[in-house]
């Protein structure tokens, strides 16, 4: 039972922190999504910088505009981030139970945390395949949820699953290196032995810090499929369709467009604002969640004891 509040806790205290991260940054978001689907033809293109894409956003009237999808990407965002972290954690605990062992290697962290992004990925691609789609249509010309999701066929609503689970290996680095710089830095500090007492957590500085460092080398290390994924994603406005043929929304399409059009360099577009977005985002998320983390175990715990409480009352009447 402590082991499933446990699971609980983390899930739910990374969920909120997602969701707060989420929202914070999600003009940034916008643009960056914008900006890495577009592919340079003829030499032109449309955004030369990210910053170009704000530019429109100012000069046409429509800031709130930068916006659309947040409903959407909250959603995604949250029941991405409460399934990540309760699959993670419980993966994790199941190990060390099995295995016996009193800490978890590195090979064994990556797999767990893989297995966790997989289930992740599987389950809310459909609500990350309409937020990328809302997020690149044109400004002001984003559909809802409902039509998003239902104007194409059903295994359209999960594009770029591949890649997703190819993907799976970000999260995987990420939390990986952040557990470890987290278990070097508070080695030492003696855990209490008490049944109900709260875990040990970093600082929010601490927290930021590693949760920057470790999502900056994941999203090197991966960014060429992160990038395939938005163009594989994007939204298409009526000239797209009718100049690109469908084959373009494939791994292989969306590679060969990006090799005929920008060469090898264009793999790694937009990868300053990848990184900017994607490290304050999982920093941000990693800092709430340390710092809530313990609020939220006790919570869970008071509200489980009421529940058993209740059953027993139930039970002797």
């Amino acid at each position: 039972m402590a082991a499933d509040l446990d699971s609980i806790s983390e899930a739910t205290s990374g969920a909120i922190g997602a969701l707060v991260s989420t929202t914070i940054l999600y003009p940034l978001d916008t643009c960056k999504a914008k900006y890495q689907a577009e592919v340079q033809a003829h030499g032109l293109r449309k955004y030369r910088n990210l910053s170009d894409v704000l530019l429109e956003a100012i000069s046409t009237g429509k800031v709130l505009s930068l916006y659309q999808g947040l409903g959407t990407k909250n959603l995604q965002s949250f029941f991405a981030q409460f399934v990540y972290f309760y699959g993670y954690s419980y993966f994790k605990r199941f190990y060390l139970e099995k295995s016996g062992a009193k800490s978890i290697g590195t090979r064994a962290n990556l797999l767990i945390a893989a297995a966790a992004g997989a289930c992740t990925a599987i389950t809310t691609q459909p609500l990350d395949t309409a937020s990328s789609r809302m997020q690149t249509s044109a400004f002001g010309k984003s559909k809802g949820l409902w039509k998003t999701l239902t104007e194409g066929s059903w295994s359209e609503a999960f594009d770029g699953l591949g890649i997703s689970l190819l993907l799976t290996s970000n999260p995987a680095i990420q939390y990986t290196v952040f557990d470890q710089l987290k278990q070097h830095l508070l080695k030492g500090k003696e855990k209490t032995t008490e049944k109900d007492a709260s875990p040990i957590v970093l600082s929010a500085f601490s927290a930021f810090v590693l949760g920057a460092l470790s999502k900056s080398i994941a999203t090197v290390l991966t960014y060429p499929a992160i990038r395939c994924k938005v163009m594989i994603q994007a939204a298409d406005d009526d000239e797209d369709k009718k100049a690109e043929p469908k084959s373009s929304k494939t791994i292989s399409g969306v590679v060969c467009s990006i090799w005929k059009k920008e060469g090898i360099l264009g793999f790694f577009k937009g990868l300053h604002a990848q990184i900017l977005k994607t490290v304050l985002s999982s920093a941000l998320l990693l800092m709430i969640k340390e710092k809530i983390s313990a609020t939220t175990w006790v919570l869970i715990l008071a509200l489980s004891r009421i529940l058993m409480l209740r059953q027993r009352r139930l039970k002797s009447a």
